[in-house]
């Protein structure tokens, strides 16, 4: 649940600045120090010592013991800055609040009308993402959950319903995606979806591996049969808006643990891998945010949901394994399941001809080495999308790097025997080459592929402060509004 809101569009008083026990002011870009900066001589006093300005505060936020023992935070706002740098320095000013884990926080924004509603919205949305505590399974709990912030200087009607979702969404993801793999298996991940499909009101079909092996999804089926458990499937949302006039499609990578088959992926490597289903995490809190904002465009979600083990049931390298759209696929190793499983959902997706489809998954490991964990990597099927996709980047502050895939690569997945291969031994640009493949599945459909290399990010990105960052829920909904309006 996150932080209720209590809003007081006047400025922040003295007497409700001394009853604040964590207060947080945000102060604009051309904020003088003047009368209504709370603790003015305590704030003044610490950038003396510091040998800092005020223009400092909007890349290294202080925070400090106020002389009646509350704990004060002060940030600028920059409207120069990129959005991600404003995230960075809200994250840290936040942050210093949080950590000692306050029932509420009060929140003080100063400026014009402009300024303090864009600082209100930045402010609200990095306490609530940050304020819910992702699940634990510590004997004691270590720390509590905001429950409410009582902001100052501001009002929105709604309440700030948009960034609130989002913020929804985004936590939705994390919470997910942290979760232990004997307790987020297929079967718990159905039943999870299950009841927010009933809460939301979300349309629900779920293709099983009976109902798959019997319309020939092979590539899906390859993956799931290495399981004792024949919980694997397709999960199918559906969000309907009577004035929608786009159709989108979301498909999320859903494996629950990735063992890497019979290509065995060392200690090293397997720790972690109950978080290789992030992407139908990312799909589902973009649907949740689209659906608590009420966002006028129909999203089909898709979440392809199994484990890659090993077993003797489980794929091996040079089968050759015939995909949903008839497509022969030769198995050059078990570890790039991910591919495999997306190849059906997105044939899946692309039968209902949606005007955009968009699949996110924790896809290669080569797209970490390129962009390390504070960029994702896109690869979009024409110039239109991927300047959409740069845009909604810039727009929500988590930053995508656009990739060529460009026809002559697929050489590299030349089969003697099948119609393409499934990846290469070399390791040479697999990124690329997993995007070339999921493309044959897309029929041609509009399409962006995002490989979510900053899915995880050590001491958090952007407005999230913990590792697991819910990275691709924010970028999609800024993305579904620049579709949308277009």
């Amino acid at each position: 649940m996150l932080a209720k809101l209590e809003q007081h569009p006047a400025l922040l008083s003295a007497s409700a600045a001394r009853r604040a026990r964590h207060l947080l002011v945000v102060l604009p870009k051309s904020a003088k120090a003047d009368v209504h900066t709370p603790y003015l001589a305590t704030l003044e006093a610490t950038l003396g010592r510091r040998k800092k300005k005020m223009t400092d505060l909007a890349t290294s936020p202080v925070t400090v013991d106020a002389p009646n023992g509350a704990l004060v935070a002060w940030v600028m706002i920059d409207a120069a800055q990129s959005v991600f740098e404003r995230q960075t320095a809200m994250r840290k000013a936040v942050s210093s609040l949080l950590g000692e884990s306050p029932a509420e926080i009060t929140i003080a924004v100063l400026g014009d009308a402009a300024q303090c509603h864009a600082a209100a919205e930045l402010a609200l949305y990095t306490a609530w993402v940050n304020g819910a505590k992702l699940p634990e399974r510590k004997k004691k709990k270590q720390n509590n959950d905001l429950r409410s912030i009582a902001l100052h200087g501001c009002r929105a009607q709604d309440g700030f319903a948009a960034i609130r979702a989002q913020a929804e969404g985004n936590v939705l993801c994390r919470e997910l995606t942290v979760l232990p793999p004997n307790e987020l298996t297929p079967g718990a991940y159905r039943e999870r979806v299950k009841a927010l499909a009933k809460q939301y009101g979300w349309m629900r079909e779920e293709y099983d591996f009976k109902r798959l092996r019997k319309m020939g999804a092979g590539a899906f089926c390859a993956v799931a049969q290495g399981s004792n458990e024949r919980d694997a499937a397709i999960v199918h949302l559906q969000y309907r808006h009577p004035a929608a006039k786009k159709n989108v499609a979301l498909v999320g990578k859903g494996i629950c643990f990735d063992t890497g088959g019979h290509n065995l992926k060392p200690a090293r490597y397997m720790q972690g891998m109950h978080e290789d289903m992030n992407g139908s995490a990312v799909a589902l809190g973009i649907l949740l945010a689209a659906t608590r904002a009420q966002l006028a465009v129909n999203i089909d979600c898709w979440m392809a949901l199994a484990q890659n083990h090993l077993s003797p049931r489980a794929y091996k390298q040079n089968e050759v394994i015939t995909a949903l759209n008839g497509t022969t696929i030769e198995i050059v190793h078990t570890d790039a399941e991910g591919r495999m499983v997306l190849a059906d959902t997105l044939t899946l997706a692309a039968r209902t001809k949606p005007d955009v489809m968009v699949d996110f998954a924790t896809l290669t490991g080569s797209m970490h080495v390129a962009l390390g964990s504070r960029y994702s990597g896109i690869f979009a099927a024409n110039e239109t999308l991927a300047r959409d996709a740069l845009a909604a980047g810039v727009t929500s502050g988590e930053r995508v790097c656009v990739f060529p895939m460009d026809d002559d690569y697929d050489a590299a997945l030349d089969s003697s025997i099948a119609d393409v291969k499934q990846c290469t031994l070399d390791g040479e640009a697999d990124h690329i080459l997993a995007a070339r493949l999921l493309q044959r599945f897309t029929d041609k459909r509009p399409w962006i592929h995002v490989d979510l290399s900053a899915h995880s990010c050590k001491g958090g990105l952007g407005a999230v402060g913990t590792d697991v960052t819910g990275f691709g829920v924010g970028w999609g909904v800024a993305l579904l509004h620049k579709i949308n309006n277009q």
